[in-house]
């Protein structure tokens, strides 16, 4: 009995000083973008972070290249970054990689700079083509290549039918856009066919027949509440943009168990739940605060 006794006052002994030592930490200043996946993922982490003891101070819609700024210079402590975008953005690498060659390169890369890639989430909220779901299972269409043959198919068939595409301006011009990716798969587009726009107003065009096809994201909400079709990109042209708890190193050493609970955080968020979690803000219109906390209190956490 006393041997038990013992072993549990060193237990609650252990726990008392962990949360001493994060209530003593200084508070954790967390940037995240202008868009639904990321006010999302701000409320849940501040919510989740201060249930295991840690004050979290977030600063939302900071534009990617002000946060990385903000990052290097010490006044933000976390961020959550994708993949994609470090590659891309930061590291100006284009080359085409899987997904764990994406995460170990750049976590390498950010390790010189103090910056540390926690566990990424089984998520990846990259660039896809979509369709009407009914009219892309009409016409057989699952993959990109697929969509390619279909409108080479019209093209020949019935040259007074163009099939039409909806871009953002972004990606219709850039040089790791459009073009090399017409190149890749073989897709010949005269000037009609291409439909530059808003990228939020894409998902709109497919939905009401505007275009045959446009350029989402894959986690985006409108996905699932205009029931679109996602194309898969058997070619691999997009990168893949797993988001991950990036955290100043200095920042983890000053919060024994930061680490741990962004890691358990980050493990939940998978395509599926993300992109429910956006429709239930894009769609269903409920605030970003209340579906963290349902989806934090479905997972016991709270």
């Amino acid at each position: 009995m006393i041997r038990n006794l013992t072993r549990r006052l060193c237990g609650l002994l252990a726990a008392l000083a962990l949360c001493f030592n994060a209530a003593q930490a200084a508070p954790v200043t967390m940037a995240t973008k202008g868009f639904t996946e990321q006010h999302i993922l701000s409320a849940m982490t501040t919510m989740w972070l201060t249930k295991k003891g840690f004050e979290v101070i977030p600063k939302t819609n900071i534009p990617v290249s002000i946060s990385r700024s903000a990052m290097l210079n010490k006044q933000i402590d976390m961020t959550w970054e994708y993949t994609g975008s470090s590659l891309i953005i930061f590291n100006h690498i284009k080359e085409p990689m899987s997904a764990k060659q994406a995460y170990e390169t750049v976590r390498r890369l950010d390790a010189k700079l103090g910056l540390v890639w926690l566990d990424p989430a089984p998520m990846n909220n990259t660039y896809a083509f979509a369709m009407q779901r009914k009219r892309a299972e009409k016409e057989h269409i699952t993959t990109v290549s697929q969509l390619v043959a279909r409108i080479e198919q019209i093209r020949k068939t019935d040259p007074e039918h163009n099939w039409m595409l909806g871009l953002d301006l972004e990606f219709a011009g850039r040089s790791d856009g459009l073009k090399p990716l017409q190149k890749l798969y073989g897709l010949t587009l005269d000037r009609p066919q291409i439909r530059q726009m808003d990228p939020g107003l894409v998902y709109n065009a497919v939905r009401d027949g505007f275009v045959d096809a446009g350029l989402v994201y894959t986690t985006d909400g409108r996905v699932k509440g205009f029931d679109l079709k996602i194309l898969e990109d058997d070619k691999h042209y997009f990168p893949s943009y797993n988001v991950t708890p990036v955290v100043r190193k200095e920042v983890l050493e000053a919060n024994p168990g930061l680490a741990a609970a962004l890691n358990q955080l980050s493990a939940l968020i998978t395509d599926d739940a993300i992109t429910e979690l956006n429709k239930r803000v894009d769609i269903d219109h409920q605030s970003p605060q209340q579906v963290a906390r349902d989806f934090l209190q479905a997972k016991g956490m709270l």
